[in-house]
């Protein structure tokens, strides 16, 4: 049997997709659209619960300025390297995302100001039913790849099909739920989502980026492919260099410039990314005056390392922007695929010995805050609120998934006393240890002969400090920890095949947690390379929370399935957590302005490609 990887298997492969393409581009007969279930009439925008906040005939989005002026160069750093120009690819960490929306678009587009609502752009209008089993997506006619071409809904249902079977994890799992995807005409396309049982589902399919059927290579999907992609965005790209530059190019002829949802929006006339090794080099390219904006890290060169020429002649400018969106999760967090881990009170014991409030005042000057919750400083985080009953008739299905403490919101990580040193919490990690059959052989914690040793991947000098800090302090319960350093390319391989004892892990926040939770926490998604299950975390009481937060309607049933979870989660100690700033640090050149509104919930860490920012360089005063 051919293998897709296979030559001719993905010549098969590619053959079967284009196939299914073709006859699903077919519109149905006169009959079957009689037989159409009852939709609401066509909107101008999808909410997850309730209606967009924006109204039909709105200007443009709340954080874009329509008047910013067009022009200037931008160039940006990014640490890691480019070996390909396909975001989607499911195999590759490589390829930059800031292709998406700059120059591969989607049917909707969402805005960064509400929880999570979807206005037009590919498409114009869109039509669901209340059970949100059928949507339908009308094309606006104008929709132009940028080589002029129409963007039709065969190229939409190409796009679906290709990503269904080809793309990332997330577009591969809720595409393959939908029971079929049929073109109505030459600029409609319905999906069927009968049986999905999930609200996001219509919003994933509205996010979708359309590909053009007529140049996309489905048998080169799968490579790293440095072909450049033909979009329907504001850019494209007009150079490529693998391992070292990406230059996108303003397109004065984009067809949506003028659209509510993009005005304001896509300012530059040139993005230049050049990429460095790690964060250090990163930095010193700003000094350099090499790149135009930094986002800072590192609390300790926030406080004290931006104290060069370009700040103090005002040439670079400190900011401190503030959104309003939730804190994700970061930490140092175990592979539970790796058996040293398998012993819930060693994770927890492990954790005890994170100094937070030494390393705070120490390295971070004070700036941080402990990170406590999976979903923190939201309606969905579970810490210092007792269990409602909707949470406890979910969870009594479980016994033992979550801990009394957890339950009942009282659980709080550990505190030291900021010494360095805290002597009561270590022989309370001790004291766990020994319950758990560990015992101290020579100063070496051991468990039936086999000694308590592994490795900490980290990738950069900041978070070697932190990682020497707690091997030092679990050397003293007498666990040996090892940091590591990879360079970036070494450290995004390894995670994505899962080859790491303990790693420095991070979620970014989500405004309404929802189908990314799969990826992070499913049964499914523990074996399956590229995702984002970091901890290999498994259990029916983490399938059971994820499928109760897919299946709320109401916002309500949302929060208290999200906090379900985070207290299984929390239970489970799959994370020894770090700790946060709900600010975004950034130094930009004083060339580069941006509106005074701040998006309340930022995609990306305010938008990498700082999507909503102008020149004032070239601006007549």
């Amino acid at each position: 049997m051919l293998c897709a990887a296979h030559p001719t298997g993905r010549m098969i492969a590619a053959a079967r997709l284009a196939a299914l393409v073709q006859l699903t581009a077919i519109a149905p007969p006169v009959s079957a659209l009689a037989e159409s279930p009852l939709q609401a009439p066509a909107s101008h925008g999808l909410a997850l619960y309730g209606d967009p906040a924006l109204p039909k005939d709105f200007d443009h989005l709340p954080y874009a300025n329509p008047e910013a002026p067009k022009g200037g160069r931008l160039r940006l750093g990014q640490r890691g390297g480019l070996a390909s120009l396909n975001p989607f690819n499911a195999r590759f960490g490589d390829a930059p995302q800031l292709i998406i929306g700059n120059v591969l678009q989607s049917l909707m587009v969402r805005s960064q100001d509400e929880p999570y609502s979807l206005y037009p752009l590919i498409a114009e209008s869109v039509e669901i039913d209340e059970a949100r089993e059928h949507v339908t997506f009308h094309i606006d006619p104008r929709a132009r790849f940028s080589d002029t071409t129409p963007i039709l809904a065969s190229d939409v249902l190409f796009s679906f099909e290709l990503l269904k079977s080809k793309g990332r994890p997330n577009h591969r799992a809720i595409f393959a739920l939908v029971k079929s995807a049929v073109a109505l005409d030459e600029h409609t396309v319905r999906f069927d989502l009968t049986g999905v049982k999930d609200r996001e589902a219509p919003l994933i399919l509205a996010a979708m980026p359309v590909l053009s059927k007529r140049t996309t290579k489905v048998e080169r999907f799968d490579d790293l492919d440095m072909t450049i992609p033909l979009g329907s965005g504001p850019y494209v790209i007009s150079e490529a260099k693998a391992g070292a530059r990406l230059v996108l190019r303003r397109d004065p002829d984009y067809w949506a410039r003028d659209i509510p949802s993009q005005r304001g929006f896509y300012n530059f006339d040139e993005i230049d990314i050049d990429y460095y090794r790690d964060g250090a080099a990163l930095f010193e390219a700003l000094k350099a005056g090499l790149i135009d904006y930094r986002e800072e890290t590192s609390a300790a060169r926030w406080s004290t390392g931006y104290d060069f020429p370009a700040v103090r002649n005002g040439a670079i400018v400190k900011e401190t922007l503030r959104p309003g969106r939730p804190t994700g999760m970061e930490g140092f967090v175990f592979n539970l695929r790796k058996g040293i881990f398998s012993d819930v009170r060693l994770r927890e014991a492990i954790a005890m010995m994170y100094d937070f409030d030494w390393i705070n005042a120490n390295f971070y000057s004070g700036l941080y805050v402990r990170t406590e919750s999976y979903f923190g400083e939201s309606d969905y985080s579970s810490v210092g609120r007792p269990a409602s009953a909707a949470e406890r008739a979910l969870l009594s299905k479980f016994p033992g998934a979550v801990r009394d403490d957890v339950l009942e919101g009282r659980w709080r990580p550990v505190q030291q006393d900021g010494s360095g040193r805290d002597r009561t919490v270590a022989k309370r990690a001790q004291a766990l240890l020994a319950d758990a059959g560990y015992v101290l052989v020579d100063g070496r914690l051991e468990k039936n002969g086999v000694p308590v040793i592994f490795e900490i991947m980290i990738r950069d000098r900041d978070e070697e400090r932190l990682a020497l800090n707690f091997a030092a302090a679990l050397k003293r319960i007498g666990i040996e920890a090892n940091p590591r350093l990879y360079d970036e390319v070494q450290y995004q391989r390894r995670r994505l095949r899962f080859e790491y004892d303990m790693m420095t892990g991070q979620w970014l926040p989500a405004a309404v947690p929802g189908q990314e939770q799969l990826n992070r926490w499913s049964t499914e998604s523990l074996d399956r390379k590229n995702s984002f299950n970091l901890a290999g975390a498994a259990s029916p009481a983490l399938d059971a929370a994820l499928d109760a937060l897919l299946g709320s309607r109401t916002k309500a049933e949302s929060i208290s399935a999200a906090r379900a979870l985070d207290r299984i989660l929390l239970s489970g100690f799959y994370f020894t957590p770090l700790q946060h700033v709900n600010a975004i640090w950034c130094a930009h050149s004083a060339a580069i302005r941006h509106p005074a509104r701040t998006p309340l919930f930022p995609m990306f860490p305010y938008g990498f490609t700082l999507e909503n920012w102008w020149s004032e360089k070239d601006r007549p005063q």
